[in-house]
């Protein structure tokens, strides 16, 4: 179980950073909108699986800890 949370959140995290990385290449290229999604929802699809990725992270390390 705990490679799986390790994995899991190592996923989230890159996923994150690829989607923010997409919303603000799209909206600095001046484009609202790329695929019928705004900039602003890839970015925040992208904070969201980013923050996920970190408790899945901090979770990991509060089981070892003990």
């Amino acid at each position: 179980m705990e490679r799986f949370v390790l994995w899991l959140g190592r996923a989230a995290g890159l996923l994150g950073l690829v989607l923010v990385a997409v919303g603000a290449a799209v909206r600095l290229a001046g484009s609202y909108w790329l695929g019928g999604f705004q900039a602003g929802t890839l970015l925040l699809a992208g904070i969201a699986s980013m923050t996920f990725g970190c408790f899945c992270m901090l979770s990991m390390l509060a089981q070892r800890a003990r």
